[in-house]
């Protein structure tokens, strides 16, 4: 089995990205085969009793900490592809497969409702880009905030002589000693609040938040995922020439995930930040630095690149690596939050700039499978996936189907009304209001109830008449006392009846008056409209 598991995982290494590989390999191997020997110790084939698998599947529930499994589903379609996989081999080769085919005990029962999980899931990632496209401005605003101080101290403390004194963001600074250089020849800028005598390191602080910036205008003006931004190098950065002598600058993607290089023509601002990124690390007339980088997926070491997301770390260059731009996101988030109250609890991740990136480009009009090309996507259902359709498109697409329909309809429907019939439908409005409130019967029709309002159910109460109502039923009492007096027993029921409705109408003006302090229909305001 072991040999088999090996065997079959090096067929599919050609392909499946390491990720995915090193997934299956511990679905297969850890969280199904070694499970099945620790129910049923003779196991020695993939016939699998149906007991061991029904008790295989129940402590599939469960993580091995104890908490809810919430991948289950997914690990079962792995493992029905792991035996459907050796069945249609069995077939091509059956002298190395046939003699492991074996019935799948994952049977398409076990499948249903994947689909409505898996929308589930669409559902909630929809949620995760609607909460965040309102806050990417916010984080482009503050990581640009942050560059701009920093490099403006950086250069107040560069032009301070040792020991003098400077102010910067209303406090005082003192320039402190400092001999050391960096790798390019540059002093290494140090100064002392004097206050805190806290001791800064200027130019770190502003390497270190020029990279943030650069990495999260880079991610957001190009999509690409987190490892393809690390290997991003000055080889990709081409230009073309178009048949009219324009000459267009062009960013090429290495093939990563799909294997498949694509290339993404640059925007002005995506030119600068790149532009940016190669003027550091090319100042006083340097070439880029020739650096390898390890690849934590795929386990190799690359050639010497001129790498654009290189940093000094200590006394060697190494590239930044993907767990340090998860960390430097999530510490910019942790920072806003105690400014934003939307930021608290919310982090930004490299896929989630992708999926903004998708949902920009798709909903401004771009074809989609221009979209999937930008992307790199193979499939356009893919980049459906990534596309969130927020609620001002929702209300653009019903308008048009409402023009649309309104195409098909006769076009006497819609002529202008006469001035006559403008005044008789203002006429029908007038005559609905009533003592006690609003009367809802249709347009064009006639009391049907003889005006007894009280009883009629069209009848809606103004919160503002409920003291009204008191005066009536205060009436209607004194009525009854005098039927009661007389004798009058059918106007005893009548009157009964009137304060039966009495008090149903009381009730609803009440819960009209109370919910109306709440609910917020989210509806445009024009005045505050007008006065933005």
């Amino acid at each position: 089995m072991r040999q088999l598991i090996i065997d079959y995982l090096t067929r599919r290494a050609s392909e499946v990205d390491y990720s995915t590989l090193k997934n299956l390999a511990r679905t297969i191997a850890h969280t199904f085969w070694r499970k099945i020997e620790t129910i049923n110790p003779g196991q020695c084939d993939l016939h699998v009793d149906h007991a061991v698998y029904a008790q295989w599947k129940a402590e599939l529930r469960f993580r091995e900490n104890g908490e809810p499994r919430t991948d289950a589903e997914h690990i079962l379609l792995q493992i029905r592809s792991f035996y459907l996989d050796l069945h249609s081999w069995a077939v091509e080769e059956p002298e190395r497969w046939a003699a492991w085919a074996a019935p799948c005990p994952v049977s398409r029962g076990d499948l249903r409702g994947f689909g409505a999980r898996r929308r589930r899931l669409q559902e909630r990632t929809d949620d995760r880009t609607r909460q965040r496209q309102p806050l990417l401005p916010i984080l482009l605003a503050h990581v640009e905030t942050r560059l701009e101080d920093a490099q403006n101290f950086l250069s107040l403390a560069s032009s301070a002589s040792p020991g003098e004194h400077l102010a910067h963001q209303g406090r005082s600074y003192r320039r402190a000693v400092e001999e050391r250089l960096d790798f390019v020849g540059d002093p290494v800028v140090h100064a002392r609040e004097v206050e805190s005598n806290e001791l800064i390191d200027v130019t770190a602080l502003e390497e270190s938040l020029f990279w943030e910036w650069a990495t999260v205008e880079v991610l957001r003006h190009t999509g690409i995922r987190i490892e393809e931004l690390v290997e991003l190098s000055q080889l990709s950065v081409r230009q073309y020439q178009r048949p009219n002598g324009e000459v267009i600058a062009l960013l090429v993607i290495a093939p990563s995930k799909t294997d498949r290089e694509r290339v993404i023509p640059m925007s002005a601002d995506l030119f600068h930040v790149v532009a940016a990124i190669i003027r550091r690390l090319t100042r006083h007339g340097r070439k880029i630095p020739l650096i390898s980088r390890y690849d934590q997926h795929e386990k190799t070491w690359s050639a010497p690149m001129p790498f654009l997301f290189q940093r000094q770390r200590g006394g060697t260059r190494a590239v930044i690596s993907p767990q340090r731009v998860l960390r430097l996101l999530s510490r910019r988030c942790e920072t806003l939050a105690e400014q934003h109250v939307a930021f608290r609890g919310l982090v930004f991740t490299p896929h989630d700039f992708r999926r903004l990136f998708a949902t920009e480009l798709v909903n401004s009009g771009l074809p989609i499978h221009i979209g999937a090309a930008l992307l790199g996507h193979l499939n356009l259902q893919t980049t459906r996936g990534y596309v969130t359709v927020f609620n001002e498109d929702i209300v653009k697409h019903y308008q048009e189907f409402l023009m649309r329909r309104r195409a098909l309809r006769p076009q006497e429907e819609y002529r202008d009304a006469t001035r006559g019939e403008w005044k008789e439908f203002e006429e029908h409005f007038d005559k609905r209001k009533v003592e006690l409130g609003s009367c809802s019967r249709p347009y064009g029709s006639p009391c049907a109830h003889e005006h007894a309002c009280i009883r009629c159910p069209m009848l809606h109460i103004s919160p503002k008449m409920v003291p009204r109502l008191d005066e009536i039923e205060t009436d209607l009492r004194q009525r009854r006392e005098r039927a009661e007096h007389e004798g009058w027993r059918g106007e005893i029921e009548g009157i009964d009846l009137t304060m039966s409705f009495l008090q149903a109408k009381r009730i609803e003006a009440l819960r009209s008056q109370r919910l109306s302090q709440h609910v917020n229909l989210g509806l445009p305001n024009p005045a505050a409209a007008r006065r933005d």
